[in-house]
């Protein structure tokens, strides 16, 4: 979660962003042969093509009018009896990488890298709150989480300065199936939140998800984008790869050629979450510094800002016409 009550601390935990490109690298460190697309609608359709899919991550605005984020309004009833896999976050800014890990935990016959299949072996017989202790001090955890953080020039923490209360908070969850159930783990809450048996026919699991998730976006203001969906799906690429030499070798040039134009796709939206996150390795202060310099120098410094207010005004202005558009965790 993005900036959490006061009692949490970063302990070296970085924001990350709500970004498929950022969590499909961190799957790739851990091992996992899965990637995360975005969602943009929950309909049959749009979930059909993700198949086979593991989880959805929510990630959502906490409003002051829920109280406490770990009391934020749920469909389902919490469930101490929970034997799945299930950890508190204990740390600031770790909730993205938390949710993942609490996906992960509960997929049955997951392929993962030594590090993570130790982490997870060891981790497996304590409670949740010893389990969140142990996944956060796990440094090659954090340290993969932090890669995908954007440098920053100077760290503000154990410098004790107050909260801005006024900052948006935001929160990741996960959604998913354990045992013929629908479970939403949240780690700042005490237990997984049950919601309900899951169809074997139709769509499965992701019809009971899809209700849970719009009945906590219909307890929002009516209009509110202050959401984001993520979906944890096995990765597409070999078995696209797989189907189309054996097209290939059987002259089914149609289906080739139309099975080559999805593979070309899915590889160009590879390279594209590749370039984002070599940007967000990058420290980009000493190049702004320099810019900074050299307008002043030669004297454009003060329409360049000028503009650059103008800029920032007229997006705030969009923003507030949209309803308020939420910024990345």
């Amino acid at each position: 979660m993005a900036h959490e009550e006061d009692e949490f601390e970063s302990s070296g935990w970085q924001l990350t962003e709500s970004d498929p490109g950022v969590f499909s690298e961190l799957l790739k460190s851990l091992g996992v042969p899965m990637i995360v697309d975005d969602l943009y609608s929950l309909d049959p359709a749009s979930l059909a093509i993700l198949q086979p899919l593991h989880a959805l991550i929510f990630l959502f605005k906490w409003l002051p009018s829920t109280g406490d984020i770990a009391n934020a309004p749920s469909a389902g009833r919490s469930d101490p009896d929970f034997s799945g896999f299930f950890a508190h976050q204990v740390v600031n800014n770790a909730c993205a990488t938390l949710a993942v890990m609490n996906a992960l935990g509960n997929i049955p016959s997951l392929t993962c890298g030594p590090q993570l299949s130790e982490l997870m072996s060891f981790a497996s017989v304590m409670d949740a709150q010893t389990r969140g202790l142990v996944i956060t001090s796990a440094d090659w955890l954090r340290e993969a989480h932090n890669a995908l953080s954007p440098p920053s020039a100077v760290s503000m923490d154990g410098l004790g300065l107050p909260r801005n209360k006024s900052e948006d908070v935001y929160h990741f969850v996960v959604y998913l199936p354990v045992m013929g159930v629908l479970y939403e783990l949240d780690g700042l809450k005490e237990h997984p939140i049950k919601h309900g048996s899951c169809e074997d026919a139709g769509e499965g699991w992701v019809k009971r998800a899809r209700e849970a998730i719009e009945s906590r976006i219909a307890s929002y203001p009516e209009g509110s984008i202050e959401f984001s969906l993520l979906a944890l799906r096995d990765d597409p690429l070999p078995k696209m790869e797989a189907t189309l030499a054996e097209l290939q070798a059987s002259n089914k040039s149609a289906e080739a050629n139309d099975l080559l134009f999805n593979i070309s796709n899915e590889k160009s939206k590879r390279e594209a979450w590749a370039f984002e996150n070599s940007l967000r390795r990058h420290n980009h202060v000493g190049l702004l510094h320099a810019l900074v310099h050299a307008l002043a120098k030669s004297g454009k410094l003060p329409a360049a800002k000028e503009n650059a207010r103008q800029a920032s005004t007229a997006r705030a202005q969009r923003r507030k016409a949209a309803g308020g558009a939420m910024e990345e965790d």
